[in-house]
């Protein structure tokens, strides 16, 4: 885990990368319903746009009150990994709420039914979840944490 502002934001410039990357690959494939080379550059297109907005989502609006309510969650002397784990769900959670929100605007707005805004929002809700909370706990954390680790042994981002 990080342990300090520098080594936090280089952190979470890798991991929203990775997230939004395979959430984007994700929702192209559940819109078209076939893993093609045309989701790969669809997802790839949208994906500068995503990546900003989940940066700016994490960093300016999500971190803060999710590692606040995951540390009201632990006792003192909760595990390395019990506080990773925690940590991770409730960053995840309000990202999905969040991002699932851009997606169905993304959505919306090649279609123009902007009255399907609350259903496309609220499935896209239930679609990522049951990707992004497992794909966080098993490959994205446990993998970008020993990159950022291989790359930044601990000491070497200054605070």
């Amino acid at each position: 885990m990080p342990r300090n502002k520098r080594e936090s934001f280089v952190y979470t410039v890798m991991m929203c990368f990775v997230m939004v990357l395979w959430m984007s690959l994700y929702n192209v494939y559940l819109h078209t319903g076939a893993f093609t080379l045309d989701v790969l550059r669809t997802a790839w297109i949208g994906l500068p746009l995503g990546y900003l907005c989940a940066l700016l989502l994490d960093w300016f609006v999500v971190s803060a009150p999710a590692k606040k309510f995951a540390f009201k969650l632990l006792p003192a002397s909760a595990s390395p990994v019990r506080m990773v784990l925690t940590v991770s769900c409730c960053m995840v959670l309000p990202m999905v709420f969040f991002m699932s929100l851009y997606g169905a605007v993304e959505v919306l707005s090649h279609t123009q039914a902007w009255d399907q805004l609350l259903i496309v929002w609220g499935t896209n809700i239930l679609k990522n979840v049951v990707m992004a909370l497992p794909f966080q706990l098993l490959i994205a954390g446990p993998l970008v944490r020993k990159v950022f680790r291989r790359i930044f042994p601990v000491g070497t981002i200054l605070a």
